[in-house]
């Protein structure tokens, strides 16, 4: 095992940094991770810059396939600690173009300050964390060498994709949870699945909610047996002129992420009630992709993201209420069901885990 110099930071100044650098990576996340108890929260923050370490390398619009191969590997030999922090972040810092964001570079560059924390979780976090990574950046690899605007084969591609970059995401959070609580432990086999489709659904909802700006982008992270039934050809789309067409595929879409969100609710009914902070951290997630869904719904012919983006409101509102029911199973139930009005079933493509 290497040596590096994340052995010689300050824990504390570590940490600092880290949830520093949340806040300018993610909004989201940034929210959500102080709600968990303080262990849980140094890890699973911990986990989630890793993961965007993996997302950096794959964006990159300067490197090759080839390249990006490399250094997904390398991360991997990071985070086992078989390969200096310091290296990688050197060499990999010198291939970033400026399509990646300021955070973003700063991340890299702080890459041994984000392994130091690594390296002073206990065994099984940081056995879940690695193997949410390694899963992820193989599985990231492998689409992103078959992208394109054509879209993916059918929903059996799309189930895959959204576990490699989402559902594995949901399973670490599990081994995490698991390794916090012994209650929680006791019910994992149960947790395991429906996590896979807790992260589905997140992903889901995002694709929809980007996929015109995924589209200028170059990739189509949509079904093509899904808006093949009206004999609509994704690869020939064009924005701006072909969203009403787009309009029945888009709603069967809604109705299987509903279904992966109402696993969601399911999945966070199982953590005990007095675990507020784990399910705040769920709650949140949830409830503002319910609305975004319900805001896909409503306009299917939208054109970009902010079409359908929640407003600043909606997220304060989701925390009030979400804050009020944390621990009322029935009121949570009630309100999922409320929100989720009007959303149409999953049709004949349902399949909440990948196979």
């Amino acid at each position: 095992m290497s040596t590096s110099s994340a052995e010689s930071f300050d824990l504390k100044e570590c940490i600092a940094y880290q949830t520093a650098i949340l806040e300018d990576v993610s909004r989201t996340f940034a929210l959500t991770i102080p709600q968990l108890p303080g262990s849980l929260r140094d890890s699973v923050g911990n986990a989630y810059l890793l993961c965007r370490l993996a997302d950096t390398i794959e964006d990159e619009k300067g490197m090759t396939s080839a390249q990006k191969t490399e250094f997904g590997e390398r991360l991997i030999s990071v985070i086992g600690g078989s390969e200096s922090p310091d290296e990688f972040a050197r060499e990999l810092g010198k291939c970033l173009s400026s399509s990646a964001s300021p955070s973003e570079h700063d991340l890299v560059f702080n890459t041994a300050r984000v392994i130091s924390i690594t390296n002073s979780l206990s065994a099984p976090q940081r056995g879940a964390i690695e193997r949410c990574v390694r899963i992820m950046t193989h599985g990231m690899m492998e689409f992103q060498r078959n992208a394109g605007t054509k879209g993916l084969r059918d929903m059996n591609d799309l189930n895959r994709y959204c576990y490699v970059v989402a559902g594995v995401v949901g399973e670490m959070l599990t081994e995490l949870f698991c390794d916090h609580s012994p209650e929680i432990g006791s019910r994992r086999d149960q947790l395991l699945p429906l996590s896979v489709s807790f992260g589905a659904g997140l992903q889901m909802t995002n694709i929809l909610k980007d996929m015109w700006e995924d589209r200028r982008r170059g990739a189509c992270w949509l079904p093509r047996d899904v808006f093949g039934k009206t004999g609509l050809d994704l690869g020939s789309v064009v924005t701006g002129q072909d969203n009403a067409r787009m309009a029945p595929g888009i709603r069967e879409l809604v109705g299987i992420t509903r279904e992966h969100l109402n696993d969601a609710l399911r999945y966070v009914l199982m953590i005990p009630a007095y675990e507020t902070g784990i399910r705040r951290h769920c709650l949140w997630a949830l409830g503002m992709a319910v609305l975004t869904l319900r805001r896909i719904h409503a306009t299917p012919t939208y054109h970009k993201g902010d079409d359908v983006k929640i407003s600043r409101r909606s997220v304060k509102a989701v925390i009030l209420v979400t804050n009020l029911t944390t621990r009322s199973d029935r009121a949570l139930k009630l309100l999922f069901a409320a929100l989720s009005r009007g959303l149409p079933q999953a049709g004949q493509f349902t399949s909440p885990v990948p196979q």
